[in-house]
């Protein structure tokens, strides 16, 4: 790395390696750790602004981009694997960024010995270095690595167990092949009971839950199989419709309506039933026993079972210079990465929105950022319950979709201004308190008998002290269900993977 001193005063350092406030960085290096919606948008945005005077280095162990929220399609059979990825080495040739396909290993934001800047330490998955591993030295550091899918957390869900998932495109193939073996079985005749949720009681991503038990629902529906099946919910949710964000009051049809409301009426609708308040605490072949928030524990059985896995960090370590351990001044106990959050502990009523950050800037080394799902949230949005038995049993806070690619991208454009200007003051900011989101959940799949329920929440962390009495802005948090909404998640499909793959105006199109 080369610096010019933009501003003649002092040159203050800000981090170990002698980076400095005030410079324009001549050469710099940016290496991006992950490539699913948050760093595959920041390394694409990097690489456009900064150009060939500057390098992008690509750290992901797998050999694809994919755009996860259609894995509910493949996993109903709607779309293959091949709809929803590309190959990365390529896109990133293209354009010039270098793509590693490895994992990281380990972080050492100090160097040491014999290394001045910091450096992560990547293990090679894929390019014929399987197992080799490699010192990768940066300027500026994105940690993008997004979650690990914790089957371990809960004994005997995932692939190859006894229930199926939709995180990945594999695993929706996959659980598309075994749902298939039910509706063989309900065309001879035979009922089926269908178990789709969640599968640890502290589980994130209750939407893509929801959105796969509508379109199973939708698919039986299709077939004419209705009366030979048992579609049951299970939910870590306090009320249905909690998604992580503490529900939400909306606008639907010049009425304010709740979450709750919203969602029970798609499953009264399909004839779905549901448990909620239940922490899933072990599976075994067709049953799943659970803690319920009273302390009650109950089984329920299965022929079928999708249930979301709980998220966790991908388990780092840390070093200093001194090669002293320092995991948990950069992660949290959960894993994922500490930014600039207020992470004291205090009492649900006294968490506010400022809590949350805005830069995803670590506060110990300020040249390492986290995105999307990979920055430590400082709380929960749902209240925290805990059961008589100790049990926590309410929904992890999500990070996923727009969320992600909001925060690659604010994070992309700092690091852009700090190379390019010499300006450090982050000014791009992106708060998930101060943030909306959209989300589509499909409920069926057709151009003119496809279904999908539209929400907008905005902010996606409720802000009481701005919006005492329903902690959003009821403006911009609504709702609607339609074919219309089907229209535009199938919209988004092809636009969003049109983005991904950098085809003509890719950075036209909003996160």
């Amino acid at each position: 790395m080369h610096l010019v001193n933009f501003a003649f005063p002092n040159l203050l350092p800000i981090f170990v390696h002698s980076l400095y406030l005030n410079q324009i960085i001549i050469m710099a290096k940016v290496v991006v750790l992950g490539a699913g919606i948050s760093g595959h948008t920041a390394s694409a945005l990097l690489k456009k602004k900064l150009g060939k005077k500057h390098e992008v280095v690509v750290v992901a162990p797998t050999t694809h981009y994919h755009w996860i929220p259609s894995n509910i399609w493949i996993g109903v059979g709607r779309m293959t694997p091949k709809q929803v990825k590309f190959r990365l080495e390529k896109r990133y040739k293209k354009v010039g960024i270098i793509f590693k396909q490895a994992k990281a290993v380990s972080f050492h934001p100090e160097g040491d010995s014999e290394n001045e800047k910091g450096f992560v330490n990547i293990e090679y998955t894929g390019q014929d270095r399987v197992g080799e591993v490699e010192k990768v030295d940066y300027d500026f550091l994105i940690n993008a690595t997004g979650p690990k899918l914790a089957f371990d957390k809960t004994e005997g869900i995932g692939p190859g167990k006894h229930t199926v998932s939709v995180c990945s495109f594999d695993h929706a193939a996959h659980a598309w092949e075994e749902l298939q073996k039910s509706f063989a079985k309900m065309e001879k005749g035979e009922k089926q009971k269908f178990l789709i949720g969640v599968g640890h009681p502290g589980a994130t991503c209750q939407g893509a839950a929801f959105e796969y038990i509508l379109n199973v629902a939708w698919e039986i529906k299709r077939r004419k199989l209705s009366h030979l099946a048992d579609i049951k919910w299970i939910t870590n949710e306090y009320e249905l419709g909690d998604f992580g964000m503490g529900g939400a009051y909306i606008k639907r049809g010049g009425y304010i309506t709740s979450t709750k409301t919203f969602a029970e009426s798609f499953l009264k609708q399909r004839d779905i039933t549901w448990l909620k308040r239940a922490g899933v605490k072990k599976v075994d072949k067709g049953e799943a026993h659970y803690e319920l928030l009273d302390g009650s524990e109950g089984t329920e059985s299965f022929d079928f079972a999708m249930l979301i896995p709980a998220f966790s960090g991908p388990g780092f370590t840390a070093f200093n210079k001194a090669g002293e351990d320092i995991t948990s001044t950069l992660f949290a106990p959960n894993g994922f990465m500490k930014v600039d959050a207020d992470y004291t502990k205090k009492p649900f009523e006294e968490w506010l929105a400022a809590d949350w950050p805005d830069s995803y800037q670590t506060p110990t080394y300020p040249n390492i950022f986290a995105a999307g799902i990979a920055f430590a949230p400082p709380h929960s949005i749902s209240k925290p319950m805990t059961s008589p038995n100790g049990t926590a049993i309410f929904p992890a806070p999500p990070r996923t979709g727009m969320p992600s690619g909001v925060t690659g991208k604010i994070v992309a454009e700092n690091i852009i201004n700090w190379i390019k200007k010499g300006d450090d003051s982050l000014k791009h900011r992106a708060s998930m308190s101060k943030m909306g989101a959209a989300c589509i959940i499909s409920a069926g799949y057709g151009m003119l008998n496809g279904a999908a329920a539209t929400m907008t929440v905005s902010p996606i962390v409720q802000d009481w002290e701005k919006y005492p009495e329903y902690g959003r802005n009821l403006n911009d948090t609504m709702g609607e269900a339609g074919l219309a909404g089907h229209w535009l998640k199938w919209f988004m499909h092809y636009m969003f993977l049109h983005k991904a793959k950098g085809y003509p105006f890719w950075w036209l199109i909003p996160e």
